[in-house]
C-alpha cells in the first residue's frame, strides 16, 4: 500500500523573519532619531562575516566556498532576493535516519530531463535547439541526493541517445550523449554506494530489439536490478530497503512503452505508479488531475506515486520562485488528489533553485510526516513511537550532511547571473553615518 497519513500540513514549516524593535521616547529627542535613521539601514545591508564554510542557511555569501556542508550560494530574484545567499543544495538520505521500510513508504527526489543540462557540450557537431532541465551532472545529482532519473531515450545514429526532442524521433540539433555514458555514471554510484537505492524511469523511444536490455547490460546495470517478478502487481507494499540492499536489486527501471514487460521484463510504468499531469497542467493551484496514462491518483491497485511540479517551458530564473511555498501548496493538493496519499518521487526541474529550503525541505517533510509523524525527517527518532519527535535547529541552519556520498563541495556554479555582494557599500554607509554623528556632536 502507498503512505497514507491524515490531518497533515505540510505548509507548517516555519521561515525566516526579521524581528521588528520599537524605540521609545524618540519624538523627544531628534538626535536620536536621526541616528536611528541612519544606522538602521545598516542593520538590513547582509552580513559579510561568515567565510570559508562557515555560512549558515540564508547568510549572506559571496562564493560556493563560503557556505556550509550541504549549502551552496546562489540567489533568487524573482522573489526580490538579487543578493547572494546559501540555500539548500543537499538532500537528507531518509533511510540514513528511518531504515528498513517498505520501500513505497519513502519520498525520494527526482530530476525531471536529468541529462538536458545546461552547456552540456555537443556531441553531434550541430548547434543544440532545445529545453534544458538541469544544471550539475548526473554524478552531482545522485551525490546531492536525487534518487530518481527521468530519461528519454531514442535511436540515434545506430545507438541509443538520450535525447529532448519531439515526434519520437532524435535529430542532431536534439541529442545529448549516448545512454550507456549517463548509465555508466549511475554505476559508478551504485558501486561506491552500496547502501543506496536508484530509480530510472524511461520515457522510451527505442525500437530496436532488445535495446534497453543491451544498453543496462553494457553499462554493467544488470547485476543491481530489480525484477520485475518481484514488483507488487496490486498495490501491496514493496519490499523493504534493508531487503532490497541485501539482495542487491537496488535499480528501479520503469518504461512507457507496455510491450517491454513482454519482449525486455522492463516494468511498465503506469502499471506500478500513479501519475499527475506533467508540464503546466500539474502546476495549476488548486489542481491535480491524473496523467491520462495514469490510472486516477486515488487508486488503490499501484503502489507508487509520482508527483509531476515542473512547468512545460523550463525557466531557470524562475525556478527559485517555483520552488517556495508554490510547491507546498501543490503537494498539499495532489496529496489530496491521491487520498491523503503522500508522493513516493517528486520530479522537478532545475532542483537545486530556491529561495532557501527548496525542494530539499518539502521531500524532508513529506519523508518527517510519512515516516515517524513529525514536521521533517530530521525529527524523526529511530525506534521511537510514531508521533514522537525531537527538537531540531530552526530552519535557518545548516541541514545534517547525511548522505553517504558526501557533503556538496560547492562545485556547481548555477548558469544564472548572480549579483555580487560589495563590503565598501557597508563600509561607505557607516562611514557617512559616522561622520554625521560627529558633526552633531
Amino acid at each position: 500500500m502507498r503512505k497514507r497519513c491524515s490531518n497533515i500540513n505540510f505548509i507548517s514549516g516555519s521561515r525566516r523573519a526579521l524581528n521588528s524593535f520599537a524605540v521609545t521616547g524618540t519624538q523627544n529627542h531628534p538626535f536620536y532619531l536621526l541616528l536611528l535613521i541612519l544606522l538602521v539601514p545598516v542593520a538590513f545591508i547582509p552580513a559579510t562575516a561568515c567565510s570559508t564554510g562557515n555560512c549558515q542557511l540564508l547568510d549572506s555569501c559571496t562564493s560556493a566556498t563560503d557556505c556550509g556542508p550541504g549549502l551552496y550560494c546562489g540567489n533568487c530574484p524573482a522573489v526580490g532576493k538579487t543578493q547572494p545567499f546559501c540555500t539548500r543544495g543537499q538532500a537528507t538520505i531518509p533511510t540514513s535516519i528511518i531504515n528498513g521500510l517498505p520501500f513505497n513508504k519513502y519520498t525520494w527526489l527526482v530530476t525531471h530531463n536529468s541529462f538536458s543540462i545546461v552547456d552540456a557540450p555537443s556531441l553531434t557537431g550541430a548547434q543544440r535547439i532545445t529545453f534544458y532541465n538541469q544544471e550539475d551532472t548526473v554524478t552531482n545529482q545522485l551525490r546531492n541526493g536525487v534518487r530518481g532519473l527521468m530519461l528519454d531515450m531514442y535511436d540515434f545514429e545506430d545507438d541509443i541517445w538520450l535525447c529532448h526532442s519531439f515526434r519520437g524521433q532524435c535529430y542532431n540539433f536534439t541529442a545529448f550523449e549516448p545512454a550507456i555514458d549517463t548509465l555508466k555514471e549511475v554505476e559508478a554510484f551504485l558501486n561506491e554506494n552500496p547502501t543506496e537505492i536508484v530509480t530510472i524511469i524511461i520515457e522510451d523511444y527505442v525500437h530496436a530489439p532488445k535495446g534497453l536490455t543491451k544498453v543496462f547490460s553494457n553499462a554493467a546495470l544488470d547485476k543491481y536490478w530489480f525484477p520485475l517478478s518481484k514488483m507488487p502487481k496490486k498495490g501491496e507494499d514493496w519490499p523493504t530497503v534493508t531487503d532490497m540492499i541485501k539482495d542487491n536489486h537496488r535499480l528501479l527501471v520503469f518504461t512507457s512503452d507496455s510491450s517491454k514487460e513482454a519482449t525486455e521484463g522492463i516494468a511498465y510504468q503506469w502499471k506500478h505508479m500513479v501519475e499527475n499531469e506533467a508540464g503546466d497542467p500539474g502546476v495549476v493551484p488548486g489542481s491535480c488531475p491524473n496523467r491520462k496514462e495514469s490510472k486516477p491518483l486515488n487508486s488503490k491497485s499501484a503502489s507508487l506515486f509520482l508527483q509531476n511540479y515542473f512547468p512545460t517551458i523550463p525557466d531557470q530564473n524562475q525556478a527559485c520562485k517555483e520552488h517556495s511555498v508554490a510547491l507546498i501548496d501543490m503537494i498539499n493538493t495532489c496529496y489530496k488528489a491521491a487520498g491523503n496519499v503522500i508522493p513516493n518521487f517528486l520530479a522537478v526541474n532545475f532542483y537545486m533553485r530556491s529561495d532557501g529550503g527548496g525542494v530539499f525541505d518539502a521531500v524532508d517533510r513529506m519523508n518527517g510526516q510519512a515516516l515517524c509523524g513529525c514536521t521533517v525527517i530530521t525529527a524523526c527518532q529511530a525506534g521511537a513511537s510514531f508521533g514522537s519527535c525531537k527538537n531540531v535547529p530552526a530552519s535557518n541552519t545548516t541541514p545534517a550532511t547525511t548522505s553517504p556520498a558526501g557533503s556538496f563541495s560547492g562545485s556547481v556554479q548555477l548558469t544564472g547571473a548572480v549579483a555580487a555582494i560589495q563590503p565598501s557599500r557597508v563600509t561607505s554607509t557607516c562611514i557617512c553615518a559616522m561622520s554625521i554623528l560627529l558633526l552633531l556632536l
